[in-house]
């Protein structure tokens, strides 16, 4: 009878460890599911924020040319060759502001879509059921050596 024991001991360790084991693999399994709807998640939101920053971009070069064309006309008009002197400092100067509006704003949309990212330190719950497993296991081995 006391031979009993020891086997019994085993066949309910290993009864834990494959229990807990299975808990594992269903673990990941889910925590597979949730990262690949995450990442869908991620991919919408960019997808979203390009399409926002692009349109933002359009607008922008419209109003630079609108703003370049206006103020060259007025120069034309007033006599005043707008590509020379002060009239070619004014037009390259709106270009430069433009330029740095559409380095601010990749700045911003780059913060944005950074912003989405999930963290690499979620747990997912894995190594805790293989800790699990292996402590189950340990217990075994010192109740079998007992």
């Amino acid at each position: 009878m006391a031979q009993l024991v020891p086997i019994a001991a085993v066949a309910g360790t290993a009864a834990s460890l494959y229990g807990t084991v299975r808990q594992g693999q269903q673990q990941a399994a889910t925590a597979k599911a949730q990262a690949r709807q995450q990442q869908q998640d991620l991919d919408a939101r960019a997808q979203q924020l390009a399409t926002a920053q692009a349109a933002e971009a359009r607008s922008r070069q419209d109003k630079l040319e609108r703003t370049v064309s206006s103020t060259r006309a007025r120069l034309a008009a007033s006599g005043v060759n707008p590509d020379q002197g002060s009239a070619g400092a004014i037009t390259a100067g709106l270009a430069q502001d433009a330029a740095e509006a559409a380095a601010d704003s990749a700045g911003t949309y780059e913060a944005r879509l950074a912003s989405g990212r999930s963290s690499l330190l979620n747990a997912d719950g894995s190594l805790t059921t293989w800790l699990r497993a292996g402590n189950s296991f340990g217990s075994a081995v010192r109740n079998l050596l007992d």
